[in-house]
C-alpha cells in the first residue's frame, strides 16, 4: 500500500523504449524488403520492335506531337502546353466578375477532357 509511483524521466527511461521501438520497426523495414523486392520496370520482349512510350502523365502530349509532325511541331510541344499551364494560372482571375465560376469551371473541364482524350488515344 505505501508504493511510491517512480516518476519517468526522459533519459533512460523514455530514450530506450524509443530505441527499441525504432530498433524493432527497422528491422521489420528490412526483413520485408528482403522478402518483398520490387520488381525492376516492365518486362522486356525482344521479339517486338522497339517502341518507345513516356510514363502515363506524359502521354497526352505525346499524342499531341503526332498531330503536329515536321514544321508545326512547335505547336503541339510548346505552344499548346504553355497556353494550358497560363489558362491554369489564370484560372483566380478569371473566376472573379460575373459569371466568374462558371467560366473557370469551364476552363478547368475543358483542359481535363483534353488531358484525358488525349492521353486515352495514346494508349489505344
Amino acid at each position: 500500500m505505501g508504493e511510491q509511483k517512480k516518476d519517468k524521466k526522459f533519459y533512460p527511461d523514455y530514450l530506450s523504449e524509443i530505441i527499441v521501438a525504432i530498433l524493432v520497426a527497422s528491422e521489420i523495414l528490412i526483413i520485408l524488403a528482403l522478402l518483398y523486392y520490387p520488381s525492376i520496370g516492365r518486362q522486356i520482349d525482344f521479339t517486338r520492335p522497339f517502341q518507345p512510350k513516356p510514363e502515363w502523365y506524359f502521354l497526352w502530349l505525346y499524342q499531341l506531337v503526332r498531330y503536329f509532325p515536321g514544321k508545326s511541331a512547335f505547336i503541339g510541344t510548346v505552344a499548346i502546353p504553355v497556353v494550358s499551364v497560363l489558362l491554369l494560372l489564370l484560372i483566380p482571375y478569371i473566376d472573379r466578375g460575373r459569371n466568374g465560376r462558371l467560366k473557370a469551371i469551364a476552363a478547368g473541364s475543358i483542359l481535363l477532357l483534353m488531358f484525358l482524350i488525349l492521353t486515352l488515344l495514346s494508349v489505344l
